[in-house]
């Protein structure tokens, strides 16, 4: 479990981006902490402890000697999110005398605990900044939108203040110069040592893109890998932290090493993506452009995780790039995290099912019903529309901050919905529909433990209580369990998702306020479910041992 001692390899790094203007954000240099009312807050046993590990003798001795290089790439990009998130890991969880507040600041990145909607857990520090340290903390949402920047808007530049108190936008290789550098150097020394020539194209570019902020080429490059055994996701890449506007890219990294036998067994399904489009229940209008079917489905094993992945509740899915244009150009390649989702299946989800599922259908809830619900989710979010229909510009322009939780939402939809699809075509035949079903039900039991404050929170409360409406999910009020009415759950799904995508395609940000503001909340019975997996000590999430060390490689430099 993290402690203090986490952060140490860190603080060179923050030393280095002192380069960034000064500007001290929601920082903590002298707060004043009162361990008698904080210990209700500090929550670290909600997480339960996790080694990421994986059988490296499947790899080549160079591909073993880039792993070393490739994690110490993602803990500087550790360090990065810790200056977008918090400021930096000072003084307060290195003095404070309590080793559980040590951690759980470490757990957080910052002194809100992100799974009970960002309330504080240390006195003194107040709400959680909405732009997060993207922006100045006095700044005004109508300061910004009046301000005449073309880059303002972009996923890679810091806003800050400049001599005269006026606002400034400063490019992410400029602001994070030295600790950028030094990631961009370790890429190349990996890519020296790749022997798969896709792999050593894509870390050669990423490496560039990192010194110009200029990704396009490498996630380009990444698209086209298919024979590399490792894999690194790095550099600023989604927007979640930023939940003033949803603009500013959050830094992240996660090594990963390709489980081949699992990943053959995946690889068909992208190319069915097209027809599922195609059969989409809204007019023809909303599903106009053709996803890209050159994207990959792959199974690893993740080894590390850092910065934006790692905080609060952890990612056993990705789904990228997020680059629009290459989405419909080239599709996406959705990475499937297996070790960190059985993790979460075996101590987390079949708990949680014994508690809250109708003891009848709790054997329907399965890893494979799991790994494919979760699989289809990242599938889905290449479905839809990525472009309104009424010149409103992207999905992601049009709904601003709500965009992230209604695409959210519509990847949870559309996931069951290619599920049923393709159990009719007779693409997938391990266990039944009705596993699928029940292990949703348990999955967002699971997922709304994490709080409606970001974006999966607030979709998971979305469907949990669209489909509870609908008769899809019924309670026994004499056993506190809940079980699947299949019919009701087929067409809650149709309906669900048709109002999903035409709030997309309309690029209705009004619509989408009042759908959330009506459905994106926790209601007092379910809530009253959730504290019994509290009383039952069933984790919320899991919390990574993680390293060299971990992994036998320790004596690698």
């Amino acid at each position: 479990m993290p402690t203090a001692s986490r952060l140490a390899p860190l603080l060179p790094f923050l030393v280095l981006m002192a380069c960034g203007p000064a500007d001290k954000g929601p920082g903590a240099d002298s707060l004043e902490v009162d361990r008698a009312t904080m210990d209700a807050r500090v929550r670290p046993s909600i997480y339960v402890p996790v080694k990421l590990t994986t059988d490296l003798a499947v790899l080549t001795e160079a591909e073993r000697a880039m792993l070393p290089l490739m994690i110490q790439a993602a803990q500087v990009m550790d360090s990065l999110f810790w200056e977008e998130a918090w400021g930096r890991p000072d003084s307060l969880p290195l003095r404070h005398p309590s080793p559980e507040l040590r951690s759980f600041f470490s757990m957080n990145y910052g002194p809100w605990d992100r799974l009970a909607g960002d309330r504080p857990f240390v006195d003194g520090v107040g709400p959680k900044p909405q732009g997060a340290r993207f922006y100045p903390a006095d700044m005004t949402a109508g300061e910004f939108e009046a301000w005449n920047d073309s880059t303002k808007k972009s996923h890679y530049t810091m806003v800050r203040r400049d001599a005269r108190g006026g606002l400034v936008a400063i490019p992410y290789h400029r602001y994070f110069e030295m600790p950028v550098q030094r990631t961009a150097s370790l890429l190349e020394q990996a890519a020296a040592l790749a022997g798969d020539e896709g792999l050593k194209r894509y870390l050669k570019q990423r490496a560039q893109a990192l010194r110009t902020d200029d990704y396009q080429a490498s996630d380009l490059a990444w698209m086209d890998m298919r024979s590399n055994r490792i894999d690194l996701i790095i550099g600023p890449i989604e927007t979640y932290e930023d939940q003033l506007f949803g603009y500013k890219a959050s830094h992240e990294a996660y090594v990963l090493v390709k489980d081949l036998e699992w990943t053959r067994r995946l690889e068909r399904f992208a190319k069915l993506l097209p027809g599922l489009q195609r059969g989409l229940p809204v007019p023809d209008a909303y599903k106009k452009e053709k996803p890209g079917s050159d994207g990959q489905l792959g199974a690893y094993d993740v080894i590390y995780y850092a910065g934006a992945c790692n905080a609060g509740g952890k990612t056993i899915a990705v789904n990228l790039p997020n680059d629009e244009a290459i989405q419909l150009r080239k599709g996406t390649r959705r990475l499937q995290l297996k070790n960190a989702m059985r993790a979460k299946f075996d101590q987390i989800l079949l708990p949680i099912a014994g508690v809250l599922v109708a003891e009848e259908q709790r054997g329907h809830v399965t890893f494979d019903a799991f790994f494919q619900n979760t699989m289809f989710h990242e599938v889905a979010h290449g479905l839809g529309i990525k472009n309104t229909i009424n010149s409103k510009g992207t999905v992601r322009e049009a709904l601003l901050d709500e965009a992230a939780a209604l695409e959210e939402g519509k990847a949870d939809i559309l996931g069951l919905y290619m599920v049923e699809q393709l159990r009719e075509k007779g693409e997938i035949t391990e266990g039944e529909l009705m596993d699928n079903y029940v292990t949703f039900l348990a999955g967002i039991f699971r997922s709304v433990r994490f709080g409606a404050s970001s974006a999966h929170g607030r979709a998971n409360m979305l469907r949990f209580n669209f489909f509870q409406e609908a008769g899809a999910f019924q309670r026994d009020a004499a056993t506190g369990t809940y079980r699947v009415v299949a019919e009701r759950m087929r067409q809650a799904i149709r309906d669900l998702g048709a109002l999903i995508l035409t709030l997309q395609g309309d690029g209705d940000l009004q619509g989408v306020q009042e759908l959330m503001a009506g459905k994106g909340n926790i209601g007092g019975e379910l809530q009253a479910d959730l504290d019994r997996l509290k009383k039952a000590d069933i984790p919320v999430d899991v919390v990574f041992g993680q390293g060299m060390e971990v992994l036998g490689l320790d004596g690698q430099h």
